[in-house]
């Protein structure tokens, strides 16, 4: 077997100059390169004083080629590809629970609704203390899913501690196809306006945007939040430019030097080709974003509000491996409407810099380290300004605030003294809390954290090693605020209504939106919305 896969890497690696047409210099011929490197291991294993581990030599052969070359080419394990698939695929087989592990236990943070453990009781705050008979106290986060995903059909058992009994429960779990859904919000802000978040792009994202707007009822604006979305498949992106975009519109184009140029459009009419569009961005927006953001700016379709994107315009291509394994090999670039290219500068074998250069952003005290003057473009409808150079800069940037960061802050978030205390606190008054908010929107207008509760956080991190800090405190209220109310809204009802308290209460950039909205014609003037 290994015989057969060498000799098929050979022999792609001779055909590479006429697949490619390049014409190579004679030292780096990669079959005169590859019969180099053959003599050499079978050096080292005909005559290598100790055992010779091929496998792992080989995969540190390969990540280390890799590291040298650009800052996306990677290399995935058969153990990764796994999850991988299960990620880009939109679903995996398991049992619908989101969960957590405290004190070395797991617990179920939140049952997935109309997934297998919803059907037979299973409630968050559970405590799962065994697996099919077998202890899970001590297992590892990352040992869980292997303990709970299985194919569809195939039954676990479960053995779970329950506050307020006192027998531990069993519960017989038959797997099913678990959705990941890539929309975590979905809602209308007010009578005319909805807003989107989505995480990332999976071959089911399209589907998820089009039913979320459909519930919505023709919303006459929408905010499209793709702050913090590191990307995914390109061909998710360019059907979501398409939503937002008439037929024949150019969503992307890729260029490289050993494949063909490639121009992407829209097939037909998008579902949101009228209205209002604002989309939100910030630094860690990335590939699969920052098309989607390119597109409706370059065609002047709607504006964009946060910081400037990541600058990942790198097109990668997944070969795979005769062990389940892949890499991902960088093979063209990304270009907006307009012509820009989106990758930000990089140099071969420095991903150090590259991330270093990434991290200053973070600091910048208006988000943007100068904007390339010599890269300047034309947007293709009303002809404004926009910049190239690296990343998509926003039409209006809200830098970051960080007036509320303290440490106290930081450790109560690191350390998971906020998790661990909303899990106690909804073990005691999760009754009481639906009791006297039955749905969220009144949740969402009525409750809000007290003294009382902050005391005991205060109290809950003393414990943990966080002393008390008063002035740090006071100074970090809301965003302690914020999230305490967030999370016991998502522990109780979904994610959505997470964003929705955060947008609510202590989000610039979503106010931002809000504000521009209101005051449409000032700031849209040039823009093709109507």
């Amino acid at each position: 077997m290994k015989g057969t896969f060498y000799n098929w890497i050979i022999a792609c690696l001779i055909a590479i100059p006429m697949w490619c047409g390049a014409q190579v210099k004679p030292n780096d011929d990669p079959a005169r390169n590859l019969q180099k490197f053959s003599q050499f291991y079978r050096y080292l294993n005909g005559m290598y004083i100790d055992t010779v581990h091929n496998a792992a030599l080989i995969e540190s052969a390969i990540r280390s080629v890799l590291s040298q070359l650009d800052p996306h080419s990677t290399y995935i394990t058969a153990e990764e590809m796994v999850s991988v698939k299960e990620t880009f695929g939109g679903s995996f087989s398991g049992i619908g629970i989101e969960f957590n592990i405290l004190n070395d236990t797991i617990i179920v943070v939140n049952v997935i609704s109309g997934g297998p453990s919803e059907k037979v009781g299973l409630q968050p705050n559970d405590k799962i203390i065994a697996v099919d008979g077998k202890p899970s106290i001590g297992v590892k986060q990352t040992d869980v899913p292997k303990l709970l995903r299985g194919p569809k059909g195939t039954q676990v058992s479960l053995t779970v501690a329950r506050h307020g009994e006192q027998e531990p429960l069993e519960f017989l779990i038959v797997r099913d196809n678990i959705p990941i859904n890539t929309v975590d919000a979905a809602y209308m802000v007010n009578p005319t306006t909805g807003y989107v978040r989505v995480n990332r792009f999976a071959d089911n994202t399209y589907r998820e945007l089009f039913e979320a707007v459909e519930k919505m009822d023709k919303p006459e604006a929408l905010i499209l939040d793709l702050r913090n979305n590191g990307g995914g498949t390109m061909d998710a992106a360019i059907a979501m430019s398409n939503f937002f975009l008439p037929q024949g519109s150019l969503i992307i184009s890729t260029e490289g030097m050993k494949v063909p140029t490639s121009r992407y459009a829209a097939k037909v009419d998008g579902v949101f080709t009228k209205g209002k569009v604002i989309v939100l961005i910030n630094e860690s927006s990335a590939s699969s974003s920052e098309i989607v953001a390119g597109a409706i700016q370059d065609w002047d379709r709607g504006l964009l509000i946060g910081r400037r994107s990541f600058g990942k315009g790198l097109v990668q291509t997944q070969f795979p491996l005769s062990d389940g394994s892949a890499v991902r090999l960088t093979v063209s670039r990304y270009h907006t409407p307009s012509g820009r290219a989106i990758q930000r500068p990089y140099e071969n074998g420095r991903s150090d810099l590259y991330y270093e250069d990434f991290n200053k952003r973070l600091t910048a005290p208006n988000d943007s380290l100068p904007t390339d003057s010599t890269q300047i473009y034309r947007t293709l409808r009303s002809g404004r300004t926009v910049y190239g150079g690296g990343g998509i800069t926003p039409d209006i940037i809200v830098p970051v605030d960080t007036t509320s960061y303290t440490k106290y802050w930081g450790d109560l978030i690191r350390k998971g003294v906020i998790e661990d205390f909303i899990i106690d606190y909804l073990d005691k008054n999760r009754a009481d809390i639906t009791a006297r908010y039955p749905d969220p929107d009144r949740y969402i207008e009525e409750f809000s954290v007290t003294d009382e509760m902050l005391d005991k956080l205060v109290a809950a991190a003393d414990t943990a090693g966080i002393a008390p800090d008063p002035q740090a405190l006071e100074t970090s209220r809301l965003l302690i605020c914020t999230q305490l109310k967030a999370s016991i809204a998502q522990k109780i009802w979904t994610v959505n209504e997470f964003y929705r308290v955060v947008n609510k209460e202590n989000d610039p950039v979503f106010a931002k939106a809000l504000e521009v909205l209101d005051h449409w014609d000032e700031y849209s003037k040039g823009l093709i919305s109507e």
